[in-house]
């Protein structure tokens, strides 16, 4: 959970021209972004405690209610939901994530009341019946088959339950097999009283409305819920610079995962360590894409990606490739990281990457979905919200000594964790070889 205080945020702000924020008076937030040129409104409920409040035992229960409220409210049955959303032409959805749950909407501007009385249907009476529970541990067990049989899936769950060990960062969102099949309803309950709390509620939309209007729609579902006591914030993950590798004979490829402990998703150097992850292999001009790619054709899939949460973060590099080149890709790999600690990058590359990330996060923009997403996490993470403007110059601000600065901090040979799966036919590799 990420602990929201009322404080943050005044009872009526806009930094932005069109985005409004309102806490009502039991402590949920709720924001808008009007867009009056489009015809569309997306709406989402969003629960700021993911899968890293859950204890080993309860792994995978947030992703199990998400999936359960869309079983039968008090109000509606599975297939009324379904209709109903339908009837509108609308799309409804949800995820689960390591520290958030999200239930969204989007529906034609005209349709936003009956859209919104479904949505918050969800979360305010979900039924949760037993043989309904029986029946999802099922689909949800078939779910988890599926994403052991993605080798990409599989190889990230890998290094993660190694890179952040014994926390629950570090374990699949999905659950297990052991625990998805022991969960009751007496289980669930109690995690949904305990979590779906004013507290922990941030109700967002963007698109063709008024934020009078939607606040007047939240008000009235959500406006009787009374506040809680916040639960503690789960504790800081420790990260382990592990080496594992993981035989699976069925693979044809070898899938790599190294990477190294960085900033938090709030750190004031973010916009460079998004600079880094640009350049590096965030683009089809990266270096890692470039040299390992198109030079010499040692994989089809090479990216960075970066893990970023409220305490914590990690850089990551992933790749898949053949088992003879598996060691010519990691040495590369760490040329690259060694390369990026010695020598500032050129003003051309920083350009290219800069200009990169500015397209990406304008085009990125463009949605009633991704505006509504957009104002939700500036919020949770960040108490506020940033403007487009402000994104862009913070990212013009970002310089080459920045970038090898943060180089040198990330990419130190002690830090690294790496996780090999594959077919290895006995392919062996040391710490000593990892050296950069």
């Amino acid at each position: 959970m990420i602990p929201l205080s009322p404080a943050v945020f005044p009872q009526e702000s806009a930094s932005a021209a069109n985005v409004r924020c309102t806490v009502l008076p039991n402590g949920i937030k709720v924001l808008t972004e009007q867009m009056p040129h489009v015809r569309s409104v997306s709406a989402g409920i969003w629960v700021t405690a993911g899968s890293r409040c859950e204890s080993a035992q309860h792994n995978g229960i947030s992703h199990f209610i998400e999936h359960m409220v869309f079983k039968g409210t008090k109000n509606r049955s599975a297939e009324d939901i379904a209709r109903q959303t339908d009837s509108l032409g609308g799309h409804l959805d949800a995820f689960t994530s390591k520290e958030l749950v999200c239930f969204n909407a989007k529906m034609l501007d005209e349709h936003l009341e009956k859209s919104f009385d479904i949505l918050s249907d969800l979360v305010l009476n979900p039924l949760f019946v037993e043989e309904d529970i029986e029946k999802e541990k099922g689909v949800i067990l078939e779910e988890l088959k599926m994403g052991l049989d993605e080798p990409e899936n599989l190889v990230h769950d890998l290094f993660s339950s190694s890179f952040w060990e014994d926390h629950a960062v570090g374990r699949p969102i999905i659950g297990t097999k052991k625990t998805i099949q022991s969960f009751t309803r007496e289980m669930i309950l109690e995690y949904f009283g305990r979590y779906y709390t004013p507290n922990n509620l941030v109700i967002s939309a963007a698109g063709n409305l008024t934020h009078d209007r939607f606040l007047g729609l939240v008000e009235s579902k959500f406006g009787q819920l009374q506040p809680v006591d916040s639960a503690s914030a789960p504790a800081a993950p420790k990260t382990r610079p592990a080496l594992v590798l993981k035989n699976k004979r069925s693979l044809e490829q070898v899938h790599v995962c190294m990477g190294v402990p960085c900033n938090a998703v709030g750190d004031p150097r973010r916009f460079a360590s998004y600079v880094l992850s640009t350049l590096l292999g965030g683009s089809m001009s990266s270096r890692l894409f470039q040299n390992i790619r198109e030079k010499r054709g040692l994989a089809y899939s090479v990216f960075t990606e970066q893990m970023l949460y409220r305490d914590a973060g990690c850089f990551m590099v992933y790749a898949g490739t053949s088992l003879d080149s598996t060691k010519e890709l990691i040495r590369l790999t760490l040329q690259e990281f060694r390369e990026l600690r010695e020598q500032p990058v050129s003003d051309e590359e920083l350009r290219r990457a800069k200009d990169n990330m500015k397209g990406s996060f304008m085009l990125g923009l463009e949605s009633t979905h991704s505006r509504m997403s957009h104002i939700a996490r500036q919020h949770i993470y960040f108490g506020g919200h940033t403007t487009m403007d402000e994104i862009l110059a913070a990212v013009e601000n970002v310089t080459a000594a920045g970038v090898q600065e943060l180089s040198n901090e990330f990419f130190q040979p002690e830090r690294l964790a790496l996780t090999i799966l594959g077919n290895l036919n006995g392919f062996q590799l040391d710490r000593d070889s990892l050296g950069f």
